[in-house]
């Protein structure tokens, strides 16, 4: 779609992001999704820019604020809040997985979450291709301690209707604490027990 916009220099309406920006702003403003009449005025009245960028794609800004690390930092409570995070992104089958990558794998993309959560450690991350519906999986670790194994979480979720053939589905995990009952030992000492081992030998 976004080749033959391009191609005929019309203006592409994304309608399936309407879609999910409705549902987020009825979340936000605490509209019930089934109450379709209040839906129906919510959606008359969205505030919602499709800013076009020098690289072809489009920034989309909601009641005047920039999506996904401002508006997951207020799912959380606060940075403080969140102990360990994660990244993935989707292509959908008309694209490459180099074309996932090149979302996410930036420091202009994941330096601001990092600095948004007061974050040390590496953003952990998947990125793959994909038919709309296909599983989504976000890798996560400790925000300040790589080798917290209490850490160690995958969320996984799944948009129904993305990504599309030309859509890449771009998402962020947040986790206030870490497993329940995590259990299978410390990761620093096993280290040490290696190092001792080996050098035994």
């Amino acid at each position: 779609c976004q080749l033959l916009a391009r191609e005929l220099e019309w203006e592409l309406l994304d309608s399936g992001a309407l879609y999910r920006l409705v549902g987020l702003a009825a979340r936000h403003h605490g509209v019930e999704l089934d109450d379709q009449e209040a839906l129906v005025v919510l959606a008359a009245h969205l505030d919602v820019q499709f800013v076009a960028r020098e690289d072809d794609n489009v920034q989309i800004i909601l009641e005047g604020e920039e999506l996904m690390v401002k508006r997951l930092i207020n799912e959380m409570g606060s940075g403080d809040a969140v102990e360990a995070y994660g990244k993935a992104a989707v292509i959908g089958m008309g694209g490459e997985i180099e074309h996932a990558s090149a979302v996410i794998h930036t420091l202009r993309f994941g330096n601001h979450y990092r600095e948004a959560v007061s974050a040390t450690s590496y953003l952990s991350f998947t990125n793959k291709r994909g038919a709309p519906g296909t599983s989504i999986q976000i890798p996560m670790m400790h925000k300040l301690d790589e080798g917290a194994r209490s850490h160690y979480i995958t969320l996984e979720m799944h948009v129904p209707d993305a990504p599309a053939a030309d859509e890449i589905v771009v998402a962020l995990g947040a986790s206030n604490g870490g497993r329940a009952h995590p259990r299978i030992g410390n990761r620093y000492q096993d280290i040490k027990d290696l190092e001792a081992e080996a050098a035994a030998k």
